[in-house]
């Protein structure tokens, strides 16, 4: 049995992450969060140390208690995207300068294999292309925090050629449910992503805000490729138990990028629609202009998580809103305050 450092392991994919690592009993997760917007139940039981990841002192603890940490997962990010458009500096901060801090850490404790949680909302979308995307295709941010994301990966890719690290960026789509044992799940009822909004508009009686109705999709709502969490979660499991057969020690090239999309495009009009199916009930719509850094979307096309990590998604969308409902009820019934 091997270790692996998750930074970000309090936060919502960190903790979940955590959650499949300990289930399939091959990696011991360690995990590193400041709790920002991470959450202390989420680490209960689990071998945790509360800081910064730019706490070079603190990570050189870490290593030093745990010297069979064979890879890091790198979770650790802020991720509103139009929190991001009205703060870049923070994001920029937060997101890049601090994760430059972090990798020199790791670096010199003589980690070399990294597992970067990036995001493709790098990808330029709509154009040539259209909204199907794979690991080729054009890099073109729309955001701060979309743009933070592509620039720890070219920091990483430059790790690559000058420190002999080996790096493979999982780059997520939309991610939506939560644990199916319930374990951990968003952080708070107040939600950043859609699935989330609708949940908490259908628990409190109020309308869904509906942002943007005028992309140039079939229904004018933007399109996201929805992958359940656990999902996500599964695919880090077998990146991790596979790292060195997707990328040998020594590789001439040992960067790897790999899309966790499930393949399928569905709009937010018909993630409603699913929804209202799933509760029975409909669910009154407020339409509202594009938020700031926001994107018509896109959807994944690759077939590199198959070949590479022999990973197909297996939760469906219907699965992942029921999850959420779980978690929602959980997360606000009394006694658990800690959640609110």
């Amino acid at each position: 049995m091997t270790k692996a450092l998750i930074a970000g392991g309090a936060g919502f994919i960190g903790s979940t992450v955590a959650s499949a690592c300990l289930d399939d009993g091959v990696v011991t997760p360690v995990i590193l969060d400041n709790l920002s917007t991470g959450r202390p139940e989420f680490v209960r039981g689990r071998i945790f140390y509360q800081g910064d990841i730019a706490d070079a002192r603190l990570v050189d603890k870490i290593f030093a208690e745990h010297p069979d940490i064979e890879t890091v997962v790198h979770c650790a990010a802020l991720i509103v995207v139009p929190q991001s458009v009205v703060q870049p500096l923070r994001y920029y901060n937060e997101n890049v300068a601090k994760s430059v801090a972090f990798l020199e850490s790791v670096i010199e404790n003589g980690c070399r294999r990294i597992l970067f949680s990036s995001s493709a909302s790098i990808y330029e979308v709509g154009g040539d292309g259209g909204l199907a995307v794979d690991e080729l295709s054009p890099i073109a941010p729309t955001s701060p925090y979309a743009s933070g994301k592509a620039m720890v990966e070219q920091v990483l890719r430059d790790c690559v050629r000058a420190y002999g690290v080996r790096v493979i960026a999982l780059r997520y789509f939309n991610p939506i449910g939560v644990d199916p044992l319930l374990r951990t799940g968003p952080q708070s009822a107040a939600s950043c992503h859609v699935l989330g909004r609708m949940v908490a508009a259908a628990r409190a009686g109020e309308p869904f805000t509906l942002t943007g109705v005028d992309w140039p999709t079939r229904d004018g709502s933007g399109v996201r490729d929805y992958v359940h969490v656990w999902d996500l979660a599964r695919a880090h499991v077998l990146a991790l138990r596979r790292f060195d057969e997707i990328i040998p020690p020594y590789w001439p090239e040992r960067y790897e990028a790999i899309n966790l999309g499930t393949g399928r495009g569905t709009t937010v009009r018909e993630l409603l629609a699913a929804f209202e199916a799933v509760t029975g009930r409909p669910i009154r719509v407020r339409e509202a202009p594009r938020r700031s850094g926001d994107c018509v979307g896109g959807f994944n096309v690759s077939r590199r998580a198959h070949e590479l990590l022999g990973w197909w998604p297996s939760l469906s969308l219907e699965d992942a809103i029921r999850n959420e409902l779980r978690w929602a009820a959980l997360r606000d019934s009394p006694g658990k305050a800690e959640y609110s």
